[in-house]
């Protein structure tokens, strides 16, 4: 079959490989009719994430089941599903906890109660590399699906793969991005980033109860796509100072929620990328920092960026001076996917405005290469088997 490879930083490219086979009794292999570039895909990409062999790349897909092992119950061939990028067990004490992300089963050799940069990982995730459990990923013509009678959800009649794919992992994210923060109805909302996460939460603010919904994100065209797409004001941190400007927009308070929805690979200087390689630290905090300064005080930190190393002079000054809550990781999509459908199929939302690109599969190099350099106005990449 025809796939996606990572063979090393700035290369993936369009591979023949072997096709998937079950390998449990719980397995499925799923045709892929559609899949999608991550702004997580580029931490390996851009080499954040250590990976030493070739992957098959994606976390973001869903298609037609092709063919079921004998313990599967609630599939059968040409169902078409979704799926979540957790690979969850669905019995262990975290799964059972709304914790997917954290399952004890599925990512055996690296698993742990650390989090260490190396070992101690939480479950598995698929084409995610070795230390998420190596996992092939979705951006493929077919994928093997494990634990399959726990996370796959059936589409609903009617919908197109675009209106629904995005319940694998950016719209439970944004979701989660903003039910960790608890909003009680008429708070402000900051929202750091305006790619695909960040404009998901931008949706998921309103739906939840936000008052105002604040973009900031350094691209114009990412910004323009946010006004447009989810009715928010923006910020374009290039030309004012973002954390004045928030102050100034809510009587010199702060938002009462800042997300971080950038991660590790902000945009840095030539100093602060000095800095990054004398420490041994990957990509840079600052937009995690930006989030602490323009959070009000007793206010909400959540962040769905990915981080990979630790940082120096963490500001856990500030943290404490203004009594912030913080919450960080990745979304547990099984708790919420069922919800989420709901709000589609109600037309409560809508999340196939952000997509800007669609391509062949045998394009992927291309795709990531203007996904990376945010070429073309490129805001999300759907790719086709």
């Amino acid at each position: 079959m025809k796939a996606a490879v990572f063979h090393r930083p700035g290369k993936i490219t369009m591979d023949n490989v072997p096709d998937p086979k079950l390998e449990q009794d719980t397995d499925i292999i799923l045709k892929v009719t559609s899949t999608a570039i991550c702004g997580s895909d580029l931490h390996i990409y851009d080499g954040f994430f250590p990976q030493t062999h070739p992957l098959v790349m994606g976390h973001e897909f869903m298609g037609i089941v092709e063919e079921t092992a004998s313990g599967i119950k609630n599939l059968r061939p040409g169902d078409r599903v979704v799926v979540p990028f957790p690979i969850s067990c669905g019995h262990c004490y975290f799964c059972k906890h709304d914790l997917p992300v954290a399952c004890e089963h599925s990512n055996p050799e690296f698993y742990g109660p650390e989090g260490d940069l190396m070992k101690g990982k939480g479950g598995g995730l698929f084409g995610y590399t070795d230390l998420y459990g190596g996992y092939d990923g979705g951006q493929a013509e077919y994928v093997r699906v494990p634990y399959a009678n726990v996370s796959p959800r059936i589409v609903p009649e009617g919908f197109s793969d675009e209106q629904v794919l995005f319940l694998t992992d950016i719209f439970p994210t944004g979701w989660a991005a903003i039910d960790w923060a608890r909003l009680q109805g008429g708070e402000t909302v900051a929202i750091f980033g305006a790619g695909p996460v960040g404009l998901m939460a931008q949706k998921a603010a309103w739906l939840q109860g936000a008052g105002r919904v604040i973009a900031i994100d350094p691209l114009d065209y990412r910004l323009a796509t946010a006004a447009a797409a989810n009715k928010v004001e923006t910020i374009n941190p290039t030309r004012v100072d973002p954390v004045q400007a928030i102050r100034d927009m809510t009587d010199g308070r702060g938002a009462d929620v800042c997300v971080d929805a950038v991660g590790m690979e902000a945009d840095r200087s030539a100093f602060e990328k000095l800095k990054a390689v004398i420490n041994v630290e990957k990509g840079t905090p600052k937009v995690m920092e930006l989030c602490f300064e323009a959070v009000r005080r007793g206010g909400t930190v959540t962040v769905v960026g990915v981080y990979g190393s630790p940082y120096d002079n963490f500001p856990i000054h500030r943290i404490f001076d203004k009594g912030i809550i913080l919450q960080f990781g990745q979304a547990p999509v099984q708790k919420y996917i069922d919800h989420l459908i709901t709000l589609i199929t109600s037309g409560k939302v809508v999340l196939n405005d952000i997509i800007t690109h669609q391509l062949p599969l045998s394009e992927v190099a291309h795709a990531y290469e203007i996904f990376k350099k945010k070429e073309d106005d490129c805001v999300k990449v759907i790719l086709k088997p």
